[in-house]
């Protein structure tokens, strides 16, 4: 049987016919808003693919020979990917945030030889550092209002790119189609470029047999859905996550709407409402913060409604249905009508009324926020994966999942766990290695190949898995105190005034913070306090914020041991952000990178 990468979009075209809806496109208008731009059916997408292939065979590009893709999501993205896989070609996608730097980086070390790009910046980035990239050959523009450089003699537009590939000829098209009947499994579909969290990112080797064994595996995992779902894209598909997430729904003939603008994602659910989506702990954190915020802000017989449907939904959902379990007739129908009264209009203010299931991944996500969710009828499937696994390891079973576990291990799929219980994994999901870089594949498995994930963790009486730390996370006091910094970050993640937090300690006498302060609801504090200031730096720094923000951070963190808790912190007026060094384009935080910025306010606060 070919790689289904290779063949999909064809083949979902002949089981659905050419007019079923494949892919929507919301893109931003004005300063918030969203609207949809241009849709594609199967048969638009099978033969924009098939133009993709021709066009990247027409420009020389030899079977496993690398391209990169460096654009926000889009339509055009997938073809490209679709368009590579039927020519055997590897798609290798850059995040949209990258800057030129990172962006040389990735094409030199993967050798592309051609790289898409969207927006004028995107463009205007790889022109800084062709000259360094010796093995690119032609820039491809997909917004059509980009104006390339009259020197420019590698670029072409995107449409027509396209035009090029449907016109070609006979021998092009049997040229494309021979090499997609001749794809293996073990050609490499993708490199997945690691965050760099602690040093140079590297191409994890995904080959075709991974993606083929993920969709199999999610199939039998996540048995609720069917192609009467449809799901939201709005993680970059440059991210694992999303990238496996997205070729699993197009697989299992799920609709997938593409969201251009991340920064939209609330305005896109409200516009697309869709039932299944894939994100990051963040974006329920944010979304607790603002819902409770409401709940709590509501008076007289309101409030008490609010505290009994929450209750009664805690109930039902997670000590029966949670289980496979009836619920009393008494407490179903109390819940009944709460859904109908209270949770049904907080979903549908959110834009998931119709939601089936919501797989979430990346960091942790603390056991309140998936019990309220789960409370209130939105089923977040919690998960655990990396880049070098094909993304998913774990995650919740339909029944039975465990709260404050990442649910169990997938079919096809060895789990143990090994020194410092590091969780180990073996299985056809698992990447071939690290791209031209032997030495790091060496170091990253073990000698009966199972892949070191740096994550440790166990396995509870039910066979769930528990993580309890990231290793590389992992840093000891001065007084030999062990400290897990994620778990902390996620408890003050919960907070509606907390939007970023860096742990500090290592080798310290105790433990301390750098704070991102959620600027507009600190805003409105001050305004209600009456609490005067001209900037954001002369906010952070009054002292009536400061201990404001004390007193959060000192209830946030009831129920951690004594040398565990923050002992001080500094508030910044700025975020972390990609373009400052201190996030990578995963948003995960560069420890390294975060001590060398601000290590006078880290000293000082240990003075």
């Amino acid at each position: 049987m070919p790689n289904i990468l290779t063949s999909l979009i064809n083949r979902q075209r002949d089981i659905y016919g050419d007019s079923r809806t494949a892919l929507r496109y919301i893109v931003p208008e004005g300063d918030n808003g969203v609207v949809y731009g241009r849709s594609l059916t199967l048969g638009d997408f099978a033969a924009e693919a098939d133009a993709c292939a021709c066009a990247l065979a027409m420009l020389d590009v030899e079977p496993q020979e690398m391209i990169a893709i460096f654009a926000p999501n889009c339509p055009e993205m997938l073809a490209a990917e679709f368009g590579a896989f039927r020519n055997r070609a590897v798609p290798v996608a850059i995040y949209a945030t990258s800057t030129a730097e990172q962006v040389r980086y990735i094409v030199r070390d993967a050798g592309a030889s051609v790289i898409f790009v969207a927006c004028d910046a995107q463009y205007r980035a790889v022109r800084e550092v062709v000259a360094d990239c010796p093995s690119l050959r032609h820039i491809v523009i997909i917004d059509s209002d980009v104006v390339p450089d009259k020197a420019d003699t590698m670029a072409v537009s995107y449409s027509d790119f396209v035009e090029m590939g449907r016109m070609a000829g006979s021998q092009i098209r049997s040229m494309v189609a021979l090499r997609s009947s001749e794809a293996t499994p073990d050609d490499i579909a993708t490199l997945i470029y690691t965050s760099g969290t602690t040093g140079e990112p590297k191409g994890a080797i995904l080959t075709h047999s991974c993606f083929d064994a993920a969709i199999d595996m999610h199939r039998v995992r996540l048995d609720t859905l069917s192609d009467a779902d449809t799901s939201l894209c709005f993680l970059p598909l440059s991210h694992i996550f999303e990238k496996a997430w997205t070729y699993f729904c197009i697989a299992s003939g799920i609709e997938v709407t593409i969201n251009r603008d991340p920064r939209r994602v609330q305005q896109a659910l409200k516009l697309a409402r869709p039932t299944c989506m894939c994100s990051v702990p963040r974006f329920w954190e944010k979304a607790y913060t603002t819902i409770t915020e409401k709940l709590g802000s509501m008076k007289g017989f309101a409030r008490i409604m609010a505290r009994r449907a929450l209750k009664v939904g805690m109930r039902r959902n997670l000590e029966y249905a949670r289980l496979g379990i009836k619920a009393p007739w008494w407490l179903e129908a109390q819940y009944r009508f709460f859904d109908r009264k209270v949770f049904s209009r907080v979903r549908a203010a959110m834009g998931i009324d119709h939601g089936n299931l919501f797989p979430t991944a990346g960091a942790p996500l603390s056991t309140t926020i998936v019990e309220f969710f789960h409370a209130i009828g939105i089923n977040i499937v919690v998960g655990y994966g990396l880049s070098e696994t094909t993304a998913t390891v774990s995650c919740y079973p339909t029944i039975g999942f465990e709260v404050g576990t990442v649910g169990t291990v997938l079919p096809d799929l060895q789990v143990c766990t090994g020194e410092n219980n590091e969780i180990l994994v073996k299985g056809p999901t698992v990447m071939k290695g690290y791209y031209r870089r032997e030495k790091e594949t060496a170091e990253a498995f073990t000698a009966d190949g199972y892949f070191r994930t740096g994550d440790a963790g166990l396995f509870d009486e039910n066979g769930a898995l528990v993580l309890t730390e990231r290793i590389k996370d992992l840093f000891k006091t001065s007084n030999g105190k062990y400290i897990a910094p994620q778990a902390i970050e996620s408890r003050l993640g919960e907070d509606r005034y907390i939007e970023q937090v860096a742990v500090i300690g290592d080798q310290r006498k105790y433990v301390t913070a750098i704070i991102i302060p959620a600027f507009e609801a600190l805003k409105e504090y001050a305004a209600k306090k009456h609490i005067q200031f001209s900037s954001l730096d002369d906010l952070v720094q009054n002292s009536e914020v400061r201990r404001f923000i004390a007193e959060r951070i000192e209830r946030l963190q009831k129920g951690f041991a004594g040398f565990e808790k923050i002992k001080r912190f500094t508030l910044l007026p700025r975020e972390f952000s990609i373009e400052g060094g201190e996030l990578t384009n995963t948003l995960k935080i560069r420890r390294p990178v975060i001590n060398s910025l601000y290590a006078a306010q880290i000293e000082a606060m240990y003075a």
